[in-house]
């Protein structure tokens, strides 16, 4: 199987080693990719949220499935496109990644579904915000309604700071606030069967203690100790399942990766938002552990033969990653700093470019991963630490509590 992989940072460079490790893939050709996809991938320079670009591309690889990493190109229709050339795309419609495209859209698709979710008010001007945050109180949950980079999202006790995100955005979705530890699931899809990867945990805020702004993500670990018995069959039930359904119902049938976001309330599960793709960087650790080749799961998924797929197989233990971010990130990344010790096993490239000399430099707020697993989530915690302390980029920072609290039991359920 020749595949073409879409996309340039940490979650396609994690995809990019789980390709070449399937037997079934003789060749990965990846579009923009990165110095780290580089090393295992041939790489073309070509716009990614080009559908016509992209399309052409995969024609004259002779790809037999192309797997598109970002939601950019998704919501930009690249999955359209290759389809349309009669190639297996792994990535949903243009209209179908509005699931992850638009918040309100999200929201109506949930409420018409039965899935347990936050109540939320869709605002375009000060009235109705100012009415919706007074409604939730505190802490105010501002969305911007389309694509941020998973950076999109305010919660905040300031009143003040929630009105600006507001403004900023033009078009929120403010909603109640769901108190409990967060929760990713990934589900690969045809549109008809689902199958749940690992659920994992990241983290979003920038700093130690959950403190500070929004990021894409600072790290991530697998599996979850803490998390109640029957979690991914309740997940499954009554959120995958019916939205699915409800997706066909309206004629866009929902085919690739279903990200659910979670939190786990007294009540039970909610759903904070859907992604149409892996996550990132949730995907370095989910796919650490996972024995099944991943080019025939997602070629099943492409090709609607999800269902006569065998069974996942993983394996044992645990992995965790942090994320090693430039200075200045989230709000102004440095770029353009020499990187030493990215060559070591279990860095992933996320933000990297390579000069014409050969010396490899930062180009993002994330600029690598230090991953690693272990026989339990302790030992891959450590492993995880220990790649990074390799990892040289002046002026870098990462958190140092990645995975900390669950290791010491230290994550409680409500009610």
């Amino acid at each position: 199987m020749r595949v073409l992989l879409v996309g340039g940072g940490g979650r396609e460079h994690a995809l990019a080693l789980g390709l070449v490790a399937d037997p079934s893939v003789e060749a990965l050709v990846a579009v923009p990719g990165n110095p780290g996809i580089a090393a295992v991938a041939e790489v073309r320079d070509v716009n990614a949220t080009d559908p016509a670009a992209v399309a052409a591309l995969a024609v004259e690889v002779a790809a037999d499935l192309v797997v598109i990493g970002p939601e950019a190109p998704l919501v930009a229709g690249v999955a359209d496109a290759v389809r349309a050339k009669g190639i297996a795309a792994f990535g949903p419609s243009a209209e179908a990644a509005r699931l992850e495209g638009s918040k309100t859209f999200a929201k109506d698709v949930m409420t018409a579904a039965g899935v347990p979710t936050a109540r939320a008010y869709t605002c375009t001007d000060a009235a109705s915000v100012g009415k919706a945050l007074d409604e939730f109180g505190a802490p105010y949950v501002v969305k911007n309604d389309g694509l941020a980079a998973g950076k999109g999202v305010v919660v905040t006790d300031d009143r003040a700071a929630a009105v600006r995100h507001a403004e900023e955005c033009g078009r929120v979705v403010i909603e109640e606030y769901l108190a409990g530890p967060e929760v990713s699931l990934f589900v690969v899809t045809d549109g008809e069967a689902a199958v749940p990867l690992l659920p994992a945990q990241d983290f979003k805020r920038v700093g130690d203690g959950d403190t500070g702004p929004n990021t894409g993500g600072m790290g991530a670990y697998t599996p979850l100790p803490w998390a109640p018995p029957g979690l991914v069959d309740e997940v499954m039930r009554d959120v995958v399942h019916p939205t699915l359904a409800e997706l066909r119902r309206r004629g866009t049938p929902f085919a690739g990766l279903l990200y659910v976001g979670l939190a786990i309330t007294a009540a039970g599960p909610r759903v904070i938002e859907f992604n149409a793709r892996f996550g990132d960087p949730e995907t370095q650790v989910v796919l650490a552990l996972l024995e099944t080749p991943l080019g025939g799961l997602l070629h099943a998924a492409a090709t609607g033969t999800l269902a006569a797929h065998p069974p996942l197989r993983w394996r044992d233990g645990a992995a965790v990653t942090v994320v090693v971010a430039a200075e200045g990130y989230p709000a102004a990344p440095r770029t353009g700093d020499v990187i030493t010790g990215a060559d070591r096993a279990g860095v992933i490239h996320a933000g990297t470019r390579r000069d014409a000399d050969g010396s490899l430099r930062s180009a993002g707020g994330r600029v690598l991963c230090g991953t690693a697993t272990g026989p339990d989530l302790a030992a891959a915690r450590d492993a995880a630490y220990e790649v990074v302390r390799g990892i040289g980029l002046a002026g870098s920072h990462h958190r140092s509590d990645i995975a900390a609290a669950a290791v010491h039991g230290q994550i409680d359920l409500p009610g």
